[in-house]
């Protein structure tokens, strides 16, 4: 008997954590290197970084393409099943650009509570 799978829950799994939606969103507006990625993503290490684009490498929302030259040069693409996210990554913007003001105000808000 087949399970019935929610297609939010299904949908999040790829795009869950801290770092995989950023690194798509980075990766919807053009091809990046490692090093780009790493200083547009503030806080991110190097070894999360790789990890994250390992697992999405897997999960064929990226493209990793390495050039045989010295220094070696790797980049990063949105493949075109990662592709299929914008509509996804753009509600996401656009939400966020909505509600900012109100998101930023719970935060600090939740910040304080904690530090209780």
């Amino acid at each position: 008997m087949a399970q019935n799978i929610c297609p939010v829950e299904t949908g999040l799994q790829f795009l869950s954590g801290r770092w995989k939606a950023r690194i798509l969103w980075k990766l919807y507006n053009g091809t990046l290197r490692f090093g780009e990625l790493r200083r547009g993503l503030s806080g991110i290490t190097e070894k999360m970084l790789a990890q994250q684009l390992k697992e999405l490498e897997r999960d064929q929302l990226i493209i990793r393409t390495q050039y045989p030259e010295m220094p070696p040069r790797v980049e990063y693409s949105l493949s075109p099943f990662g592709r299929s996210l914008t509509p996804v990554l753009e509600a996401l913007k656009q939400w966020g650009n909505d509600n900012q003001k109100q998101i930023i105000r719970l935060k600090n808000q939740n910040a304080k509570l904690e530090t209780k």
